[in-house]
């Protein structure tokens, strides 16, 4: 390959890397927000579920 091509290729995949890092990322964060918000919504659906008696006796 010619040194030309080389350096457009590397500069290519260093933008291509970059572009894919900020994805990760992004997705990282959106996933842990999600999980987040998933522990809370169970957390909720407990107490609603123990307040109206709908637990084993065994889970309370």
């Amino acid at each position: 390959m010619e040194p030309k091509h080389s350096a457009e290729m590397s500069r290519h995949l260093d933008k291509q890397n970059h572009a894919l890092m900020e994805t990760y990322r992004a997705m990282s964060h959106e996933l842990h927000k999600l999980q987040v918000e998933e522990e809370t919504i169970m957390r909720k659906l407990y107490e609603l579920m123990s307040a109206e008696g709908l637990l084993p006796k065994a889970l309370e």
